[in-house]
């Protein structure tokens, strides 16, 4: 996947962070191997999708995103993100193996 940055401001940066996943660890979901699936339930006024990864510190995080344009490219837009629970975490290893490892 490729994009040109983030786009952030208060109003996302504080949704995200309402769970307290930080921006810096939004961001390091997108820099490691990461399941980008459609989120097709949520909006029909744009485009959204669904990251899950690890951050740095080795949690694992849900991400719900769009595609902003940017200067140079595409931005990504954080929606909201929490951090998963041990149930969703087993069942994404179990069927994203080969992406994740």
């Amino acid at each position: 996947m490729k994009f040109d940055g983030f786009e952030w401001d208060a109003g996302n940066r504080d949704k995200c962070q309402k769970h307290g996943v930080s921006s810096a660890e939004i961001e390091s979901v997108f820099a490691g191997n990461v399941i980008i699936l459609p989120d097709t339930g949520n909006s029909s006024i744009e485009r959204r999708f669904r990251a899950i990864g690890s951050t740095l510190d080795g949690r694992t995080a849900f991400v719900v995103f769009t595609f902003r344009p940017g200067r140079s490219g595409e931005l990504v837009r954080p929606i909201s993100a929490r951090y998963m629970h041990q149930r969703e975490v087993e069942f994404y290893a179990k069927t994203y193996a080969d992406i994740l490892h």
